[in-house]
């Protein structure tokens, strides 16, 4: 198979964006939750989602990563709390990057914010107030801003910069490596 979406979702933000840039694939990219993932050596290129957890993807995403030998592309996407534009996803994305193999090319990036798990919300409720993650007003907005995503533009723009890598592969062809695409 050459294309497929796989990913890890905890509370479906990373499932939906996954559905969303599915939607937008050539015809006959696979769709799999992580756990029903094809074996690595079955997909030829790979786009991978996943939920964010402390700065880095989920364990099972880590997992997967782990058996990716030999890949020349793949693609990268991700959901978090945190702002999209802010130091802590743009860092996420780049220590995920190195997670990868030195020949592994990155064709495409896209993070969004995305619901956080109301079980964490409510455990960072009750730290003191001195501690790094306390819940002060601007981490509450942040949390209630969280909610209303991935929304119809984040998913719009998954599948825009989906689109254009894909479009580049099959014009440039595989030996092609001047490109990532993100947003």
């Amino acid at each position: 198979m050459k294309y497929a979406v796989i990913y890890s979702s905890k509370t479906g933000n990373t499932k939906k964006v996954a559905e969303a840039i599915h939607r937008v694939m050539p015809e006959g990219t696979g769709i799999y939750p992580v756990d029903e993932a094809p074996e690595a050596g079955q997909v030829e290129i790979p786009i991978l989602g996943f939920w964010v957890d402390r700065g880095l993807p989920d364990e099972k995403m880590k997992s997967y990563i782990k058996k990716l030998k030999d890949k020349k592309r793949v693609g990268l996407f991700a959901t978090l709390g945190a702002y999209p534009d802010s130091k802590h996803a743009v860092e996420t994305m780049e220590r995920s990057k190195g997670l990868f193999e030195k020949n592994c090319r990155i064709f495409a990036t896209f993070i969004c914010q995305g619901r956080i798990d109301p079980v964490l919300t409510e455990k960072f409720k009750k730290l003191p107030a001195d501690h790094p993650h306390a819940m002060t007003p601007e981490r509450i907005a942040r949390h209630e801003a969280a909610k209303k995503h991935p929304d119809a533009l984040d998913l719009a723009n998954a599948q825009e910069v989906f689109q254009k890598a894909v479009k580049y592969i099959c014009e440039e062809g595989e030996d092609s490596n001047d490109c990532e695409y993100s947003a």
